[in-house]
């Protein structure tokens, strides 16, 4: 009988041990929050979280703020009041996040919808190469990941819209890409290349580029023979020379002299130029009067004109009588005749 008790004795500090040891690795598990308070949030990722478990941590830019409290599929949550209903919710993925209200500032709806307008969203991140995953929290361009209007059921707690992680963006965009290199015409482009492989192939063999090449390998020759029969260490000490002689032309008196000389008909120059305004004011003045003094002309040299005129035709009419009856121009007209009555 002794044995017997203390066997149940032993047995009896195993099983409370080992469940002191699993109340241990739960508080581990919920990293301490166990009796801690906390408000639940919802989203709905369209991808696979493979990875993601309960109990995985949420974080917001690194820090963390809560945890998974449940993942599951929408339609086994809210089930579908139709069959479209149904499509949409078999695609989509539930995971109920439990933040700290002492870390996350949003506690009821309305806040939620203020934040989710701003850019709130829910993406899967991994952590280091272990692949671990948990939810990262972040605030993003909310007309690039917009969030759903309206849903078919009604959620039973807030909504964080999700936006695709970064490796469900990177496959995206590669199928985009393999899916335009599909729909490429690859055999036209094979055939392009290989006609244009042998267009070029035809030019630098007997071409006009084949030519082109010959001459410029003739030439290159050519040049080499000059460059090889001249003397370049000759011709380098004559531009030396007169580089040197340049210099010292350029640092003499002439020159000096030549650009004093300069500089005095420059200033000469602007002095003129100086003078030039009142020179065409005075030209101008000069213009005017002349224009009074022709246009005073004009009106005393009419009346001259005009008598001028006159003379010239009385003289005419002078000259003719002379001409038809001279004696009668000279002597007078002739007496009357008498009167035999």
């Amino acid at each position: 009988m002794p044995q017997t008790s203390r066997l149940y004795v032993r047995v009896g500090t195993l099983i409370l041990v080992g469940l002191a040891l699993g109340l241990g690795f739960v508080l581990f598990l919920t990293g301490g929050g166990f009796g801690r308070q906390t408000i639940i949030f919802e989203t709905y990722f369209g991808e696979s979280v493979t990875g993601l478990e309960v109990g995985a941590p949420v974080r917001y830019r690194g820090v963390q703020i809560g945890q998974v409290s449940q993942i599951g599929l929408v339609n086994a949550e809210y089930p579908p009041s139709s069959r479209n209903a149904a499509l949409d919710a078999f695609q989509l993925v539930l995971v109920r996040l439990a933040l700290d209200p002492g870390k996350a500032t949003i506690d009821d709806a309305s806040s939620v919808s203020s934040v989710v307008s701003r850019g709130l969203r829910a993406r899967l991140s991994s952590q280091g190469i272990t692949g671990v995953a948990y939810v990262e929290l972040d605030f993003v361009s909310p007309t690039r990941f917009p969030a759903r209007d309206e849903l078919p059921w009604e959620p039973q707690y807030p909504v964080i819209p999700a936006m695709p992680s970064t490796v469900a963006q990177v496959q995206s965009a590669a199928e985009a890409i393999l899916g335009r290199i599909e729909q490429a015409p690859l055999e036209q482009l094979l055939g392009d290349m290989t006609e244009i492989v042998g267009t070029v192939k035809t030019q630098l063999q007997e071409g006009d580029l084949a030519r082109v090449i010959a001459d410029a390998a003739q030439t290159m020759s050519a040049l080499r023979g000059s460059v090889a029969g001249t003397d370049l260490p000759g011709l380098v000490a004559d531009l030396r020379a007169t580089v040197a002689d340049l210099r010292g032309l350029i640092g003499g008196p002439e020159a000096k002299a030549t650009l004093a000389h300069a500089a005095g008909a420059a200033e000469e120059l602007r002095r003129g130029l100086a003078r030039l305004p009142a020179a065409i004011t005075a030209l101008e003045q000069t213009a005017r009067t002349a224009r009074a003094t022709t246009q005073d002309a004009s009106v005393d040299l009419g009346p001259i004109l005009r008598d001028l005129r006159a003379v010239t035709t009385n003289l005419r009419d002078t000259t003719e009588t002379l001409r038809r009856t001279p004696g009668q121009a000279i002597f007078g007209a002739p007496p009357p005749a008498p009167s035999y009555r």
